[in-house]
């Protein structure tokens, strides 16, 4: 794992500002877990209400918090002035979504001053054994308001 150095020194507190301002997170009852330069891992308790035909997570709930857990790993090394948005991302299912909860841990790959490129894994947590469910590839933006661009611009 590559140790990044974020510009934001007051990264953790805007990384979670962010994903508390997410109200579809709390829908899901998914929570901010652990959060480092370049890294995030989010987790979720089973509810019955997000299974599919089979009895398992659907697979847009997973996806959706692989998706979340790229944004904030991503956003941990943006600057104060920039918000996100995933641009693309890549999602392989690779074991039915069971389990009395799941772990989505995500890690930048490559930041980069406009996109950055992450990897994220969710597992699944049954009877103290994890199983790998899925993975994802994501290229997220910055995009740096445009009122603080202009305010750092020359006149």
């Amino acid at each position: 794992m590559t140790t990044f150095e974020p510009r934001n020194p007051d990264f953790r507190a805007a990384a979670t500002r962010l994903f508390d301002g997410q109200p579809v997170m709390r829908t899901l009852g998914i929570s901010l877990a652990r959060l480092a330069p370049g890294e995030a891992e989010l987790a979720m308790d089973y509810a019955a209400g997000f299974t599919q035909q089979n009895g398992f997570v659907h697979a847009g709930i997973i996806t959706a918090g692989l998706d979340n857990a790229c944004g904030v790993a991503a956003f941990t090394l943006m600057p104060r002035q920039a918000d996100i948005l995933t641009v693309e991302f890549k999602t392989n299912l690779l074991a039915p979504a069971r389990g009395e909860g799941f772990v989505f841990r995500a890690e930048v790959v490559k930041p980069g001053r406009t996109l950055t490129f992450c990897e994220a894994k969710a597992f699944a947590r049954q009877d103290g054994a994890t199983t790998l469910v899925a993975t994802m590839t994501a290229t997220l933006v910055a995009l740096v308001r445009r009122d603080a661009a202009q305010a750092s611009s020359p006149a």
